[in-house]
């Protein structure tokens, strides 16, 4: 058993939604370390193009900006991927929004931003991307990675409804889609991450000391953290693991 190559990704084309920053940053660049040909893509061209710039220190990175927030978007984001790379190894759906707001004023805007990006846009990617993930039998799969949240697992202390609701529903899909596509060669799993620093998770961002001091493991989490974890789904490593959602949160959720 080459141990080695178990979380071997060179060559494999990755693509990561929302990988211009924050959590989907961390997993691109430890994808393209790990050897991968890295797609990411952002709502924001400049930030996107940015970020691919800046990953290209370590290897391949292109950007491929989109606003995966509608189906139309998704469409034309997945029909211009398929022109560059019509075969793709691992896709990892985190693009993603939260939206914090109390019970008696939560907004339809709140909710279906947040519901649309967070639950919808990983459905219709993947099925969009099918065809290009599919393998046969006697091939290794391809993998999908959901990034949902521990929040999804159980209740955080804020007041983002919308969020909860759509990183549960991302746990019971990303079971649904394993079942089903399992017998096309695509594995399907979740990560469900707890505290790490981002413009989105502006509390662990900005007051990671008081943070840490919640968590079991005493700290937030590090981009090798959740880079390991993607790449573990996503390697041979992974192959036998389906349907499951890997927490990586330090014992957040256990001290909840």
């Amino acid at each position: 058993m080459a141990l080695a190559g178990l979380f071997d990704l060179e060559g494999a084309v990755a693509v990561v939604t929302g990988g211009s920053r924050g959590i989907g940053r961390m997993i691109a660049e430890g994808f393209v370390i790990a050897g991968a040909r890295v797609v990411i893509t952002a709502r924001s061209v400049e930030e996107c193009e940015t970020a691919a710039a800046d990953l290209r220190t370590w290897g391949d990175c292109r950007a491929l900006p989109a606003d995966l927030s509608t189906v139309a978007g998704t469409d034309d984001f997945a029909g211009r991927l398929l022109e560059l790379e019509p075969r793709i190894d691992v896709l990892v759906n985190n693009a993603g929004a939260v939206w914090g707001e109390a019970f008696e004023t939560f907004s339809e805007a709140g909710w279906d931003k947040v519901v649309d990006l967070n639950l919808k846009t990983p459905f219709f990617l993947t099925q969009r991307l099918h065809a290009a993930l599919r393998r046969p039998q006697d091939e290794p799969p391809s993998k999908v990675v959901n990034i949902a949240s521990i929040d999804g697992l159980s209740l955080g202390a804020h007041e983002t409804y919308s969020y909860h609701a759509s990183k549960a529903g991302l746990v019971h899909l990303t079971r649904r889609l394993a079942i089903r596509l399992i017998d096309d060669g695509i594995v399907v799993n979740a990560i469900a991450p707890g505290a790490f620093a981002s413009r989105m998770n502006k509390w662990a961002r900005d007051d990671g000391e008081a943070h840490a001091a919640l968590i079991p493991a005493r700290r937030i989490g590090s981009p090798a953290d959740i880079a390991a974890a993607a790449i573990y789904l996503a390697s041979r490593a992974g192959d036998y693991v389906v349907g499951e959602t890997l927490v990586v949160d330090g014992g957040a959720t256990l001290a909840r």
